[in-house]
């Protein structure tokens, strides 16, 4: 591909951001990259422990480094964990290293793709879908603010889903395939 980039997805939990990553980072012949299995490479734990030893501050630092480092390699589609966009310093990275897709989908969507899901630390206490909403108050004007493409992801194929960011990308962005 041509003028080949960074590819940023963002989005609340369960809005497909690894699945429909994989067939776009396929689609585009990038590398693809996932920020929270980046994270437990490096660290040699899974998210949620690092959540129970460090807090979620503990996380957060981890998550910076690993999109810092990221912004400073070759362009590839990387997923970003949901709360990535919480730290201005990461909108920044985000804005200024590639174009950011958001990838949108309703609270109802997200319990039906994450309701089983014990691995998410946010959903283990409370009710999921009052944690849900209220996660997305806060955190989609912050996707907004990130995204150059907003992509609704509710009752798409997540192969159908990356086609629609190729289109997307070629239009605004001049992106091609060579």
């Amino acid at each position: 591909m041509s003028d080949a980039t960074r590819i940023f997805l963002v989005g609340p939990m369960g809005a497909g951001k690894t699945t429909i990553g994989r067939y776009l980072a396929s689609a585009l012949q990038l590398p693809f990259i996932d920020t929270d299995h980046e994270i437990e490479q490096r660290s040699g734990a899974d998210i949620p422990w690092i959540f129970d030893v460090e807090g979620e501050q503990g996380f957060r630092d981890r998550e910076h480094k690993v999109l810092y480092d990221i912004c400073q390699s070759s362009p590839a589609v990387i997923a970003t964990g949901v709360g990535i966009v919480i730290r201005e310093e990461n909108r920044q990275l985000l804005n200024q290293s590639g174009t950011s897709v958001f990838l949108q989908t309703s609270v109802s969507q997200q319990l039906r793709r994450t309701g089983n899901d014990r691995s998410r630390p946010l959903l283990n206490e409370g009710d999921p879908a009052q944690t849900l909403k209220n996660l997305m108050i806060i955190r989609e004007p912050l996707y907004r603010e990130v995204a150059d493409i907003i992509i609704a992801t509710e009752n798409n194929k997540p192969r159908l889903t990356a086609q629609s960011i190729v289109k997307s990308l070629e239009s605004s962005h001049g992106l091609s395939k060579d």
